[in-house]
């Protein structure tokens, strides 16, 4: 569904990707399955791809037509150097080269279906959403341009900003705006709710009409540390451990809003929780033996809910 595209007339099938940094290896396993199962490019099978921070990634790349181990294969060569980064400006430089490498100067109207990037303003406190349809637009129609003429890779980038270990993300729009954004997890961890009102009042479809798949990151006991590293680093863990808490917290609350105000949505929920210590991580990891298990994990939770997603897609 790109800018100019109609939208689909049969059941609208929505794909959404949490944010969890790192753990998105979690969401990879899921997606390298579901890909198998349809048998053709995510992009061609889902007509909306919603993503915050992490999901915001990989969101983008479906949309651009990137298959589920080309993503893989993009998180495994720099995600771990991106979070082994000390300081801000390091994460956010690295950051910014890695989206500038995959995404070039490729815009919102070069995606292949609907996609909604989540950022969060940082000084009205608002969401901010990237699309490439006009028929994704709630209003302001005359006005609209996909992405705000804003590149994907700087949407992306501003979507994984998780300010303070991220620097924050200035975005200039087609409209002439100077906007300072920060990480969508702030206002919506979870864009599972952004993206059903994009279908039922955007696209003014029934939500009976309406097949979304919701995939998280997991959940994991907190890493343990040494008595040495707790001393010398007790503040910075307790700001890993307050962002952490906070973006849970707001992934359930999303999820619980969804269940309550769409429940006749047809959705599949996967997002499974681990609590044996040998899956302590958090959004920061850079262990790639760790985010190889994560991304196993997702394989198998996605075996858990296959004969539901195979009856959702109407595959097999």
């Amino acid at each position: 569904m790109s800018g100019s595209a109609e939208a689909p007339t049969g059941p609208l099938k929505i794909l959404s990707l949490d944010g969890g940094g790192a753990k998105g290896f979690y969401t990879l396993g899921v997606l390298r399955e579901i890909e198998g199962l349809v048998g053709k490019p995510l992009c061609e099978e889902f007509d909306l791809v919603f993503g915050t921070s992490t999901g915001a990634i990989i969101a983008a790349l479906i949309a651009l037509g990137y298959k589920a181990n080309e993503i893989h294969d993009l998180y495994r060569e720099h995600v771990p150097r991106i979070m082994k980064a000390k300081l801000p400006s390091q994460k956010s430089g690295a950051l910014s080269d890695l989206a500038d490498l995959v995404f070039k100067d490729r815009m919102f109207g070069d995606v292949k279906t609907g996609v909604g990037i989540v950022t969060t303003k940082w000084e009205i406190e608002r969401p901010m959403i990237f699309k490439g349809s006009i028929t994704q637009a709630h209003g302001r129609k005359g006005t609209f341009v996909p992405g705000f003429g804003v590149r994907i890779s700087d949407a992306v980038q501003a979507s994984c900003s998780a300010y303070p270990f991220f620097q924050k993300k200035v975005v200039h729009t087609a409209a002439g705006d100077d906007i300072v954004l920060v990480d969508g997890g702030y206002c919506a961890n979870n864009p599972t709710l952004y993206a059903i009102a994009d279908g039922t009042r955007a696209l003014g479809r029934d939500p009976a009409d309406l097949r979304v798949v919701s995939v998280g990151v997991g959940v994991y006991p907190e890493p343990k540390r040494n008595a040495f590293d707790a001393m010398r680093w007790a503040k910075y863990l307790q700001s890993v451990q307050l962002l952490q808490k906070t973006l849970e917290i707001n992934t359930q609350s999303m999820d619980q809003l969804c269940t309550i105000m769409f429940k006749h949505v047809p959705t599949v929920r996967i997002n499974d929780t681990f609590d044996k210590p040998d899956m302590a991580t958090d959004l920061f990891e850079h262990d790639m033996a760790k985010l190889n298990l994560l991304r196993q994990r997702g394989a198998e939770s996605y075996a858990r809910d296959e004969e539901q997603i195979k009856t959702l897609l109407g595959v097999g």
